[in-house]
């Protein structure tokens, strides 16, 4: 009972700090990821509270100085981080920031009053220590430092990071320090346009896929999502916070595609979808998790290839196949 109080404690005076604006550093950084543990006694049939509007989330655009968008179903504010300053190849392919080089934080609120942030981080190599030492300070958990590219140039990494607490601007001012110590634009991005024309055959792709993709600024996606409910904290996680399978075709001209992405499986699924993707000639490239606390415990699987955009999706499909997973609304 007595630990219990002096956490109580503990929380209530890290939870002022962060109301306040202010850093954690040193042994305070690690207090505030004990308060977190602390917390993760929730009800796991709880579902994040639905937002009216984007207007709810407006200290944390204003925050990380760009606007996000809410979910479908709005219960998730994520805003879009890419890496529009970099010049990416990978065997030969200039890759573009929606097929391999978007970062973002996404938010998602509780009925209690917590507030869960999950995001992934791109960085070059110099940037990766110096963002470490940056959400160190600031008691942003990092839960994955990984790659999700095989051969390419200059070096990137990409850093999943978390945090959970009740001031939503506090912990995006926490993430935009991060960022700040990276060249990722901190420009709005430009008003959207017509998405570019594809040159592959989307109609095909869509038809070996089983369902319908969209065009996301020259990039053709695919989302899928957990059929059961995947909980962090001992709460519920929408999908819209990074626990999807990610399938993203980029044109690479003559019908044919750089494809790359993510699928998020259970333990019993990985080896079967990496026999699927092996079997139609798809390159593996990292297998590690995101998250620490989550359950079930979910892995995340990267993979890379560039061929008939057409054949490609048959084999994207038949590893889908492999994973209790239902297309994304």
């Amino acid at each position: 009972m007595i630990t219990v109080k002096v956490q109580t404690l503990v929380s209530l005076t890290v939870v002022a700090a962060l109301g306040a604006g202010c850093a954690l550093t040193g042994r305070d950084a690690r207090i505030s990821y004990t308060i977190a543990h602390a917390r993760d006694g929730g009800d796991p049939s709880v579902d994040p509270s639905p937002a009216d509007d984007e207007a709810g989330w407006e200290g944390v655009a204003r925050a990380l100085g760009r606007p996000g968008k809410l979910s479908s179903d709005k219960r998730v504010y994520r805003v879009s981080l890419p890496r529009s300053d970099l010049k990416v190849t990978s065997y030969g392919v200039h890759i573009k920031p929606g097929l391999a080089l978007g970062g973002y934080a996404a938010f998602t609120r509780y009925p209690d009053g917590n507030v869960l942030m999950m995001g992934d981080l791109v960085v070059t190599e110099p940037e990766l220590q110096k963002v470490t030492d940056v959400l160190q300070r600031h008691g942003i958990e990092q839960t994955a430092v990984h790659k999700h590219l095989l051969s390419h140039q200059p070096e990137v990494w990409w850093t999943h990071i978390h945090a959970m607490g009740r001031d939503d601007t506090a912990i995006a001012q926490s993430v935009r320090a991060a960022l700040d110590a990276t060249a990722t634009p901190t420009a709005p991005p430009a008003p959207s346009s017509p998405a570019p024309a594809l040159d592959i055959d989307t109609a095909a792709i869509d038809r070996a896929m089983g369902t319908k993709g969209t065009n996301d600024g020259g990039i053709y996606k695919f989302t899928f999502k957990r059929t059961g409910p995947v909980t962090e904290h001992g709460r519920l996680v929408p999908p819209g916070m990074g626990v999807t399978t990610a399938l993203n075709f980029q044109p690479t001209g003559g019908g044919k595609a750089a494809i790359n992405g993510d699928f998020v499986m259970t333990a019993d699924e990985i080896q079967r979808i990496i026999k699927a993707l092996r079997g139609g000639g798809i390159d593996i490239v990292e297998i590690h998790n995101h998250t620490l606390r989550e359950q079930p415990r979910l892995f995340y699987m990267h993979f890379w290839a560039n061929e008939d955009a057409v054949k490609l999706a048959g084999t994207l499909h038949k590893a889908v196949a492999e994973q209790a997973a239902t297309p994304a609304a």
